[in-house]
């Protein structure tokens, strides 16, 4: 059930504090809640409720902003409930008339609101308050109406299928024809930063031997489980050998530098303990154990645990070391190993993520447990660029994996110039130009690697806590819907103190006497 709140901002100085006083209107968390579209987006998250049936659900601003508050301030779920019940602004800025010296609601609560926000609302709400930024820029009056929230959302950005870009060539930028089927497109402008990295979760770092290790414990209890509920007499319960098969893990595992052989070698007898283990549970199964007696959570693992033996036993039946979707984590089994080829890391645990940057805006285009080649994502976003604006960019400033000859080509037909060198080898004496264009191309992507790094040093980029898929790829999206919330209020500040500055230097021109304390007609008389 939900219950829609009152229409209508609520005033600070109508907030209530019970020890006297009201709030300021240049705190930052009355200033923030007031970028925000709240209402036009709470019919969406609203549709996901019965109107009759259940307790009423917490709303939409108290939700949403619970999550910018942790993301925000870096603090974990109980920590954001005490600094929401301690302080009056953080309880305005969630929509509460009134200050409260208890919790709004429990810490497990924000466990439910990233399940409830979807990765396409964030998105949504991302895309409407970058609109309304980049109008604040410029100076021109943002899109208020209701049809703009209202509209479907976008594509999912965690869509499993890769990104196809349109094969019709586009009309020519210099298309001047006076056509009314064909209307001349208009001139491209702006600069379209792209990039893709990894959000790695929360994940002990993933060897076959710890896999298999842990995956034999968990079905050594799931055995004890189905043993205790079958409850037949007469009949003893299957050996596991446990401490024998822990004892051979611990015998590899702490030394320093063990050798491939020994290592091949443990894995071998964890995998037959694993396959006996299972063999048992499935005989237990058969003389009538109630798979009803294991909980949601040991089901779950247990298929994990079968999926985790059929994957180990094929590496290491073949002598491999890849297989199509492996999973490295039995508490996290949607997590993918993504190979990126970097210095210290070359594998990354996580979250593959490719964003968008326009002025200082990130968007989050795509988001995908599997590994994919980001140069195909390209197309698809250039053409989000220009739904959103109404015109191409003038240029893409990508990595050196995204300009393809595809790629090349298809910016060809759309009047866009793709950042680097052009193929081939320069004319002559056109070399200086080349290096230099090249040169001042990395200085403006360099915008994009600054985005990642705040989101990963400064936020929760770096390390995703979030345990469930749903709720990881909420977090991601609320990350970057936070730093575009400081990006405009950083941008709003700098305007103020502009405006104030200009005032003040008018001031003092009109007036130079006045400035320095002097008497104006003192000087008229000098």
């Amino acid at each position: 059930m939900y219950r829609r709140s009152s229409p209508g901002q609520l005033s600070f100085e109508d907030f209530y504090l019970p020890f006297g006083g009201k709030l300021s209107g240049e705190n930052r968390w009355v200033k923030l809640a007031k970028l925000i579209p709240w209402e036009a987006f709470e019919s969406h998250y609203a549709e996901q409720f019965s109107e009759r049936q259940g307790a009423p659900a917490k709303s939409f601003r108290l939700a949403l902003g619970a999550l910018i508050i942790k993301e925000r301030l870096g603090t974990t779920d109980a920590e954001t409930v005490e600094q929401i019940r301690e302080n009056p602004y953080l309880q305005y800025f969630l929509g509460l008339h009134e200050y409260r010296d208890q919790a709004p609601f429990d810490a497990s609560m924000l466990s439910h609101f990233r399940q409830r926000l979807s990765v396409e609302l964030v998105n949504h709400l991302n895309a409407r308050l970058v609109e309304d930024a980049l109008a604040a820029e410029r100076g021109t009056p943002a899109a208020q109406n209701e049809a703009t929230a209202t509209e479907p959302a976008e594509p999912s950005a965690s869509s499993p299928g890769p990104l196809k870009a349109s094969s019709e060539p586009g009309p020519s930028p210099t298309n001047d024809a006076d056509d009314e089927d064909n209307p001349p497109r208009p001139p491209n402008h702006g600069q379209l930063i792209l990039d893709a990295s990894v959000a790695p979760a929360d994940i002990h770092y993933p060897t076959d031997l710890h896999l298999l290790n842990a995956a034999r414990a968990s079905s050594e209890r799931i055995l004890d489980q189905l043993y205790s509920a079958i409850q037949q007499p007469g009949m003893r319960k299957p050996r596991t050998y446990r401490q024998q098969a822990r004892c051979a893990y611990l015998k590899v595992a702490k030394q320093r530098r063990a050798t491939r052989r020994q290592i091949r070698k443990a894995i071998g007898q964890q995998l037959r303990y694993l396959r006996r283990n299972l063999a048992h549970i499935r005989r237990l199964v058969a003389s009538g154990a109630p798979l009803a007696a294991l909980s949601r959570f040991w089901y779950r693992r247990l298929l994990v645990i079968q999926e985790v033996y059929r994957q180990q036993g094929y590496l290491y039946q073949h002598q491999q070391r890849q297989i199509e979707h492996r999973i490295v984590s039995l508490a996290q089994p949607h997590v993918r190993p993504i190979v990126r080829g970097k210095a210290g890391t070359p594998v990354e645990f996580g979250a593959k993520i490719s964003i968008s940057c326009v002025s200082g805006y990130c968007s989050l285009d795509r988001l995908d447990w599997e590994a994919y080649h980001e140069a195909a994502d390209l197309p698809r976003q250039v053409e989000q660029y220009q739904s959103r604006h109404g015109y191409y960019p003038e240029s893409v400033h990508a990595d050196q994996i995204y300009r393809t000859r595809t790629n090349r080509a298809w910016c060809k037909e759309r009047g866009i110039r793709l950042s680097g060198p052009p193929l081939g080898r320069p004319k002559a004496g056109a070399k200086a130009e080349v290096d230099w264009q090249a040169q001042a191309d990395a200085k403006i992507r360099n915008a994009v690697e600054g985005k990642f790094g705040q989101g990963k040093r400064r936020f929760s980029l770096g390390r995703v806590m979030a345990k469930l898929a749903h709720s990881a790829e909420t977090a991601i999206a609320i990350t970057f819907l936070v730093m575009n919330l400081e990006r405009y209020l950083q941008v709003l500040m700098l305007f103020f103190v502009a405006f104030f500055a200009t005032v003040v230097w008018l001031r003092e021109w009109c007036n130079p006497g006045r400035s320095r304390g002097q008497n104006p007609d003192l000087l008229v008389a000098a």
